[in-house]
């Protein structure tokens, strides 16, 4: 089981606090292959209740080193300076091997600890510029909603919080649990890091409202052959338009939305049923195992084998 810990500091917000005790705090054991979620703690200066979450189990910042996932949320006052003993807790914690995730400007926090360092990063685009000016050895990627820079995370702004710690969920729990906790929060199960921030649609009048019908109809013809005409045609657009309104709307090209829902069912075929490779590939559309293989593991980084003896229910 996860120990995940929440660092409470001085100017926690109470949006993105909000979302990490929901994600992690709730026990959702029923979505987790394993029967288990996270253990959950607070964690304050003085070991005392956040005035939040006062039903929680709370600790003092020396406990952050003991935890598996240290989670920051956003400050609200950014020339505050962090408190001396958070700092050396969140270095300790990273040494000991924990992975620190900062949601929103909570990115400022890490950063003062120096351990966002020679890593890319990001926090909410209405800071970007005074957290590359304030730490120019930071990579800041003012355009994304989160960075999985392996043992150090950051998000966006808001939302963006709530999309990396599913993403958390989904790296320790598999596609299946990710998702089924987003049908329950009723939230998009899964939005790349990548996907710009903020990106403002442009003004079309014949643009109709036909887009979300047309993805959810895609979602549910995965087996077959789609084409962006085909798709275009669904949502009443020209494909020049239905490119324009995906980038700006979900983050990505209409071929490369496609590859990733196909990539996203053969995780939840995988994790979820006994079929075999060859069936797999054709039930997502991906037409053989050895496509199947070569996309999957371009985009995971390990072989559909490999996924699902990691993440099979």
């Amino acid at each position: 089981m996860h120990s995940v810990a929440l660092a409470v500091h001085e100017s926690s917000m109470l949006y993105e606090t909000a979302i990490a005790a929901e994600i992690f705090g709730v026990d959702r054991s029923d979505l987790s292959r394993t029967g288990d979620w996270y253990r959950f703690a607070v964690c304050t200066a003085d070991g005392a209740p956040a005035r939040w979450l006062p039903d929680v189990p709370t600790r003092s910042f020396a406990a952050l080193a003991d935890a598996d996932l240290v989670v920051v949320p956003s400050a609200s006052d950014l020339d505050q300076e962090p408190r001396a003993d958070l700092l050396a807790a969140l270095r300790r914690a990273h040494h000991a091997g924990a992975r620190i995730a900062a949601l929103c400007t909570g990115a400022f926090v890490v950063a003062a600890a120096g351990l966002l360092d020679g890593r890319a990063a990001t926090t909410h685009w209405m800071h970007a510029d005074v957290l590359a000016t304030r730490y120019p050895r930071v990579d800041v990627r003012p355009d994304v909603l989160y960075v999985d820079d392996g043992p150090v995370l950051t998000s966006a702004g808001k939302t963006a919080a709530l999309d990396l710690c599913l993403h958390l969920v989904h790296r320790d729990h598999g596609a299946s649990a990710a998702n089924g906790l987003a049908r329950r929060l009723v939230v998009p199960a899964h939005r790349p890091g990548g996907q710009a921030q903020f990106i403002d649609p442009p003004h079309d009048p014949q643009v109709t409202d036909g887009l979300g019908a047309a993805l959810e109809w895609a979602r549910g013809h995965l087996d077959r052959p789609i084409t962006i005409r085909e798709l275009a045609d669904r949502a009443a657009l020209s494909t020049r338009q239905l490119a324009r309104r995906m980038r700006a709307e979900v983050g990505a090209a209409p071929l490369a939305w496609l590859q990733q829902q196909r990539i996203v069912r053969a995780q939840e075929l995988l994790e979820r049923t006994d079929a075999s490779i060859e069936q797999i590939a054709s039930r997502c559309g991906m037409g053989t195992a050895g496509t199947l293989r070569r996309h999957f593991s371009r985009v995971t980084g390990v072989s559909p084998t490999t996924y699902r003896t990691a993440f099979r229910n």
